[in-house]
């Protein structure tokens, strides 16, 4: 049973404010009603539960950081873990980080106001940044580290080596060891080092992909997830072929290969780096849209082959909102990956995102995330359904007749009926 209390509004004599704001009761003697009974917070309508779990992985929220600069090293993924992210994955590392050489500037920034201005809100943002450029065995401290300091948190490495068995092995085998609770595997960094088949170079091969994931799989005793590169005609092929070979996961999407613009004054590419520049990965708010093409036609093809219990979507590109996450939630994400948002934002954006989300939530009484994950997906069809569909609907509502529209059309059998059709009350 509830417990009540009486509960004095504001601090104040109870009866002396009520009277102060209902004047129109003409309260003359001290009455109870001055005194409201609420029930207490067991009574009240509990807040939406962000939490999930997944991979069995539970996590406090959805949103999670991205690989990339926010999860670079152990002081940005602790401030991660302060600030409330449901996980952190760590910046992709590899065996050999010497081969990792970083230029700057390495961002460009597409703004909405014409040419360039620096007042425009800003809705586009390209990198030509490469993986973690630190020795694999210091990030491989930091990632021991934070699971000791956080072991109830989730901590998620991404990884990525060239086209060697035996890298891969070793390099699985070391980042297991410091008690990471899963990997994210880069199959779709548009730039850096395609010629040693690393990055996007295995994401858009399908046969090399289903080779490389049977390794990764084989070898690894955590969750699996394979990150899609969205530079490819059907996105739905490698996301197959990587749950076909073992993974538990797929992460959608990586940024887009582009090119920024050229400057007008210097007729050079940005980023501009001594002059030059080259093509590399798009994000931000722009790419929304497209991101959730993507996560919508994956998840459509695993709900379809696979069953989407036991395997998980994690939903990436232009997060800036909590709506923008209920959308990747609504086409069948299980999380959300936030890497740009906050590298524009700051870590404090998690609050912002799980508030709105929970207002979403709440609109809709909705108390849980997989209360609402996929209800939108059943809505998406083929152009010629749409066709069909719009064609019997403007069939039925020619067949609701607002009356008779001449005399002519009066009957005898039907009369009564036809009067009551130009009836008003």
């Amino acid at each position: 049973m509830a417990s009540l209390s009486f509960t004095q509004i504001r601090g104040k004599n109870p009866v002396a404010e009520f009277s102060r704001t209902r004047p129109e009761l003409g309260l003359t003697r001290p009455s109870r009603v001055g005194f409201r009974v609420f029930a207490s917070e067991s009574q009240t309508k509990p807040e939406p539960d962000l939490s999930i779990t997944v991979n069995g992985l539970h996590m406090p929220n959805p949103f999670v950081i991205g690989s990339g600069p926010p999860g670079t090293n152990y002081t940005v993924m602790k401030r991660a873990f302060d600030e409330g992210w449901g996980a952190v994955i760590a910046k992709t590392v590899s065996l050999d980080a010497a081969k990792v050489k970083n230029v700057t500037p390495r961002y460009a920034r597409l703004r909405a106001d014409a040419n360039g201005s620096p007042k425009g809100q800003i809705i586009g943002w390209e990198n030509i940044e490469l993986i973690s450029d630190r020795p694999l065995e210091t990030m491989l401290k930091e990632f021991k580290q934070l699971k000791q300091e956080y072991p109830d948190r989730i901590l998620i490495a991404s990884i990525m080596e060239e086209y060697n068995k035996a890298g891969w092995e070793e390099l699985i085998d070391r980042v297991e060891q410091t008690g990471v609770d899963a990997f994210e595997i880069n199959f779709s960094c548009p730039h850096g080092m395609p010629e040693r088949k690393m990055g996007a170079a295995v994401g858009q091969d399908c046969a090399l992909l289903e080779e490389v994931c049977g390794w990764i799989n084989a070898k690894a005793t955590i969750p699996v997830w394979a990150k899609m590169t969205p530079n490819v005609t059907d996105i739905t092929q490698p996301a197959r072929v990587a749950l076909s070979s073992g993974c538990e996961g797929v992460a959608a999407i990586n940024t887009i290969m582009s090119v920024m613009g050229i400057n007008l004054t210097t007729l050079r590419p940005e980023p501009c780096v001594e002059g030059y520049s080259t093509p590399g990965g798009y994000s931000s708010k722009a790419v929304h849209p497209i991101a959730l093409a993507k996560v919508m036609n994956i998840a459509k093809m695993m709900k379809s082959e696979f069953g989407d219990k036991d395997y998980s979507l994690s939903g990436i590109g232009g997060v800036e909102s909590g709506g923008d996450a209920a959308e990747f939630i609504l086409l069948g994400a299980n999380t959300v990956q936030v890497c740009t948002g906050v590298m524009m934002h700051g870590y404090g954006i998690v609050k912002k995102l799980c508030s709105e989300l929970q207002d979403f939530m709440k609109l809709h009484n909705f108390s849980s995330i997989e209360d609402f994950r996929g209800v939108s997906l059943e809505y998406f069809t083929t152009h010629t359904d749409l066709v069909r569909r719009q064609q019997e609907a403007i069939q039925q509502r020619k067949a609701v007749r607002k009356g008779l529209q001449s005399d002519k059309e009066w009957t005898g059998d039907g009369f009564v009926k036809e009067t009551e059709s130009m009836v008003s009350n």
